[in-house]
């Protein structure tokens, strides 16, 4: 992935969508040739001169400092992860080790699958590099569908939201879940900009999917940790459950655990029940 291409793109894409009067600039409304403010005007506003920025958003960043990225993102009313972003696409820091990893197989380790066993009653499983899903419980497997019944490789968080029918079926607010699974891409691209499958999942999606080529283009970039979604089963019917992902402790620093409750005393919470007992004679824990 070109990290100059995509820091250009990056740049505009927030300046575009930022408008005069949001940062305190007349608006000459029918006058202005181009969405959202002009380079001239982030220039102003980061303290940084029109001929400088332009070289940024050119894509040369190699030897841009931190104290004019911070302004740059400051200007730009970037959040927390999109500054995170901004800095891994200028100032990239992939070390050679973890170039390395990223051609590896990921593994999950027994402590882990066991863990993902004692779990009873949540829908819990195991994301990797791109949004694999390397590991699964018997509640996951009963809540979002058989991944065992797509083959090992195809496994994928973003496959799944794009490719399978059945994710708009089961995701009420699709389009917002969609909108964080391509999120979670572009933050991975921007700090693993080498990884030759990556590369593979975003142009099989880009060719099958017309959605994802669209919200890819956005360059729209959410950390979101945690949070609720309302799902709609074929079996409970509607519920709204809770989530947590949470960084997997250990050498590998791209695992992540997810997890899936209901609030107590509510019908989620009686739906996720009658979901476990649904599920009760399905195999423990799998892993990839």
């Amino acid at each position: 992935m070109d990290l100059s291409a995509e820091l250009g793109e990056f740049l505009r894409s927030r300046r575009a969508r930022l408008k005069p009067q949001d940062v305190g600039l007349p608006d000459f409304g029918r006058h202005r040739r181009v969405p959202g403010l002009r380079r001239e005007e982030l220039a102003q506003l980061a303290g940084v001169s029109v001929a400088y920025y332009t070289r940024l958003e050119q894509g040369n960043g190699r030897n841009v400092s931190t104290e004019v990225l911070d302004a740059v993102a400051r200007a730009l009313r970037l959040s927390d992860a999109e500054r995170a972003h901004l800095t891994h696409l200028a100032k990239p820091t992939v070390k050679k080790r973890q170039r390395a990893a990223i051609a590896r197989p990921q593994r999950i380790r027994p402590g882990l699958a066991q863990l993902l066993d004692s779990l009873e009653g949540v829908p819990a499983f195991v994301l990797g590099r791109r949004g694999d899903i390397l590991a699964w419980n018997r509640m996951a497997r009963a809540l979002f569908g058989d991944f065992a019944a797509w083959e090992p490789g195809e496994r994928n968080m973003a496959r799944m939201m794009f490719l399978d029918p059945n994710a708009r079926d089961l995701y009420v607010d699709w389009e917002c879940k969609a909108v964080e699974v391509v999120s979670a891409l572009r933050l991975y691209a921007g700090c693993y900009p080498d990884d030759k499958e990556l590369l593979a999942l975003v142009g099989e999606l880009s060719v099958r999917s017309e959605e994802f080529r669209s919200l890819w283009a956005a360059h729209t970039v959410i950390d979101k940790g945690h949070g609720s979604k309302r799902l709609r089963h074929p079996l409970v019917g509607e519920m709204t459950l809770s989530y947590e992902s949470l960084k997997v402790a250990g050498d590998d620093p791209d695992l992540v655990l997810v997890t899936y409750h209901a609030e107590p005393g509510t019908p989620s919470a009686d739906a996720l029940r009658l979901l476990a007992q649904w599920g009760v004679d399905e195999p423990a824990s799998v892993r990839k």
